[in-house]
């Protein structure tokens, strides 16, 4: 298996590339089980990030690190964006979502209680990866519905396109590939 060399915040990983159609290749950025990895992505984050009163991730790989950026800072509560409604949420919120690692459209969905305490607070989205944008979106839809006020977008990675947002605060760019492991992007 073809593997890309990547040094994020400190730490050297080997990201297996994946594919994802004949003509794009993808490295892929696992931080699940990976202690180390999280916990000093995070803590760079954190030096980057704006004031904020929450944090919103999406299921599931942004768990870990959202999670880990908040035991950092201390903070008592984080936001979690399902892709499936649980029967313990209640007034649920939903958008629609299609991701460049998923065959076919899923959805976002925020229990209410959370809803509520966004209302006219600072929210900060985070993500491991961020590529086509549109997970991103999916997200921004969420708290605006919510009425929170979104004070920035950050991910360990950007990816393609990603790489050349100016609202979006990154670690580090994860190029795109060929199937011969040739960086195209």
């Amino acid at each position: 298996m073809l593997t890309y060399p990547m040094m994020v915040a400190g730490v050297k990983r080997d990201l297996p590339i994946c594919r994802v159609n004949d003509e794009l290749y993808i490295g892929a950025f696992v931080i699940f089980g990976d202690c180390e990895l999280t916990m000093a992505c995070a803590s760079e984050l954190l030096k980057r990030a704006p004031e904020y009163d929450y944090m919103i991730t999406a299921e599931s790989k942004g768990i870990p690190l959202v999670y880990e950026m908040a035991r950092q800072r201390g903070d008592k509560k984080w936001m979690l964006a399902r892709k499936g409604a649980k029967l313990y949420m209640q007034n649920v919120v939903g958008v629609e979502v299609k991701s460049i690692t998923t065959a076919n459209v899923q959805h976002l969905y925020l229990d209410g209680a959370d809803a509520e305490l966004m209302k006219g607070k600072r929210i900060l989205i985070v993500d491991d990866v961020i590529s086509t944008g549109e997970s991103l979106a999916a997200l921004e839809a969420l708290v605006n519905k919510a009425g929170g006020e979104i004070v920035g977008r950050m991910a360990i990675l950007a990816e393609g396109e990603a790489q050349s947002r100016e609202d979006l605060i990154y670690l580090e760019k994860l190029p795109i590939f060929n199937s011969k492991g040739e960086i195209i992007g």
